[in-house]
């Protein structure tokens, strides 16, 4: 049966099944034990950073309707460290889930409700019966219509239980540090603890929504910032407030004079940048205002950049909406702190002294795309490091690749790729760069030979990529998700070299030695494992459905208010079709030569709420809402393949 017979049809949704339960006590679920709820499966996989997003926009709804809402999260893993339980087990535990989550390691639940991105959405009724389907993230204004709507039928049929849900809290994890992000070296007379001749290590303590500044022995807590409740509130070290923060930055000492604070904190959850005074502990906000960026210029104006791109993006850095900021690093050659912006696939900068937050690199769209800063594609951009040269070397996660910003001296940036293939690329494979693999890496530095060390998360090893031979090799293994790297600033002339390792899953900071021999591995390369798409060679309609949620209406003011933007992985599969237009519709030709490759779709839409005016219009003071979903579909291409694509940006069955 088609997709298109499929979602004209009442249809029952198929059972839940994978390999374990997390946050249910031990018990076991399905769908008939949950009759009578409303139950909205959440397919996720912890990589995913718009995925955190959607974890954070259900937890207001699951909080307002916990008597009759029941969120499961299907975990459908995309690399291969995502299908580990125990890593699984952690990262529910690190993102605060409160709902029960079934681990799906061989997408069989993922299969049976045929979905084909990270996040989706499926909404089933208390009847059991599937009634929508979401790509994407920013559905949560939608859902807020819909709850209402399923209760008040359900609850006039007789078909809503109300009561609690099967969701059993996990013990939670205790210790100095809990699932920490990034660390920095502050140098004698920078911290508070700082005043010894060796210095202090300012780390950030994601997982207490907090920083904690320590001695060099790792285990003595000379001071910590932030009160560790989670939420945003600026003001003294104990008041202060963070939302899982992650990167950090000290300023050159000029800059912080005059600035009047020493570290720049990516603070991730609120979407800011946060300032840091060591001299009396004071935090302030820097940039942001805590809505997250979306794609989008105008009300809720769609176009084909999605964002300006350089230049500054407002004339108050307060005024800036930023998107899970991740990392930072000062530029030497841009003056200025440069910015992973990993919810938006792109890089940003922000000037301490002038204030201007300006779009450096990417254009937004999702994967690995070398050349003009402009023009080029990232994929969860997550840590960052200035090399001797003034370029920015950057650990891009979803791709699994060590990516570099060439900074010219006018300010000029172009894109280039040391190590990484794509968006499914990945393994644990040293030697040649361009045959070498990575997993998921979160952090890089620059050691003092001019190589790159690069923590390589998913694979629990430090990598290293020696730009001069054009190869890369294994410095350390056997971590529990390295998320950072630092080369270690403390140490005794003469004494070996050590790195300073943040391994978040064990909740600690480790001195690693650099081998004087580095290893050799070669565990393979390998794509991540998700069903190809049968389709055939020549014309392929493809469709996006998209219906606005009660109470809102496409915004048209400006014309359509839809778009698609398509490419393909080889390009050669694509003969026609490809390019950004407008519609939600296109019709595309597909090479009879190229037996199978990843077709690249972007779709976004707008809609504002409304119309409350007498003549239909849209008022001008509506809240306007963009929706957005980045598809990368594997397809197998054979004759009696299907001539028609279905995909569901927010589909009501």
């Amino acid at each position: 049966m088609s997709e298109t017979v499929r979602t004209h049809l009442r249809v029952r949704a198929s059972e839940l099944v994978g390999r374990n339960w997390l946050n249910t006590g031990g018990k076991s679920l399905d769908l008939e034990s949950l009759r009578g709820k409303i139950v909205l499966l959440d397919f996720w996989t912890f990589c995913c950073i718009n995925c955190l997003h959607v974890l954070d926009e259900l937890r207001p709804l699951e909080q307002e309707y916990s008597d009759v809402l029941v969120t499961v999260g299907v975990h459908s893993p995309k690399f291969e460290h995502e299908a580990d339980p125990v890593a699984l087990a952690a990262a529910v535990e690190r993102y605060e889930i409160r709902h029960p989550v079934l681990d799906d390691p061989e997408l069989e639940t993922w299969k049976a409700y045929t979905a084909r991105a990270w996040p989706t959405l499926v909404v089933i009724d208390p009847e059991g019966y599937i009634v929508a389907h979401l790509s994407g993230e920013g559905h949560a204004d939608g859902l807020a219509v819909l709850i209402p709507e399923l209760i008040a039928e359900h609850e006039a049929k007789g078909t809503l239980h109300r009561g609690d849900g099967p969701y059993v809290a996990p013990e939670a994890t205790s210790g100095t540090l809990r699932f920490p992000g990034k660390a920095l070296y502050l140098p004698s007379g920078r911290g508070v603890g700082s005043a010894a001749a060796a210095g202090s290590w300012l780390v950030t303590d994601t997982g207490h929504h907090r920083l904690v500044e320590l001695s060099t022995d790792f285990t003595t807590v000379l001071a910590t910032y932030g009160s560790g409740e989670k939420g945003h509130i600026d003001g003294n070290a104990a008041s202060a407030r963070f939302n899982e923060p992650q990167g950090l930055v000290l300023l050159p000492e000029d800059v912080a004079a005059e600035a009047g604070y020493d570290v720049v904190i990516a603070d991730s959850v609120n979407h800011r940048l946060r300032g840091l005074s060591l001299d009396d502990g004071t935090v302030t906000t820097l940039v942001g205002n805590g809505v997250q960026r979306l794609l989008e210029v105008g009300p809720a104006r769609v176009n084909e950049e999605g964002a300006a791109f350089g230049g500054r993006l407002e004339d108050n850095p307060l005024d800036v909406a930023l998107s899970s900021p991740w990392d930072v690093v000062w530029s030497t050659k841009l003056n200025a702190v440069v910015v992973a912006m990993a919810g938006v696939h792109q890089i940003f900068s922000f000037s301490p002294l002038s204030g201007a937050v300006s779009i450096i690199a990417g254009n937004g769209l999702e994967g690995l795309l070398d050349g003009p800063a402009a023009e080029a594609w990232f994929a969860q951009s997550s840590g960052l490091a200035e090399d001797a040269e003034g370029n920015i070397w950057v650990a891009d996660s979803e791709t699994s690749a060590l990516r570099k910003l060439v900074v010219g001296d006018g300010g000029t940036v172009t894109v280039e790729t040391a190590v990484g293939k794509g968006l499914f690329d990945f393994g644990f494979r040293d030697g040649k760069a361009s045959q070498a693999r990575l997993q998921h890496p979160l952090g890089v530095t620059v050691l003092p030979d001019g190589s790159v060390a690069v923590a390589d998360t998913y694979n629990g090893a430090v990598r290293r990529y020696d730009p001069a031979s054009g190869t890369v090799s294994t410095l350390a293994r056997g971590l529990s998700e390295p998320s950072d790297v630092i080369v270690d600033h403390t140490q005794v002339a003469g004494s070996e070299p050590l790195l300073v390792v943040v391994e978040a899953n064990k909740h600690q900071l480790v001195y690693v030695p650099i081998p004087k021999e580095a290893q050799q591995v070669d565990e393979g390369a390998v794509q991540t494992h998700r069903p190809k798409s049968p389709v055939a060679p020549g014309l392929l309609e493809l469709t996006v459905r998209f219906t606005a949620p009660t109470g809102q209406k496409l915004d048209d003011r400006w014309g359509d208010p839809t778009q698609l933007k398509i490419s393909s992985t080889p390009p050669e599969l694509l003969v026609s079709g490809g390019g950004t237009s407008v519609g939600l519709l296109r019709s595309l030709e597909l090479a009879s030569d190229v037996p199978e490759g990843v077709l690249h779709i972007t779709a976004r839409a707008a809609a504002c709420d409304g119309p409350e005016t007498a003549d239909g219009e849209i008022p001008d003071h509506a809240a306007c809402h963009l929706y957005q979903q980045d598809w990368g579909i594997p397809v197998l291409l054979q004759a009696d393949g299907d001539r028609e694509l279905v995909l569901d940006l927010r589909g009501m069955d």
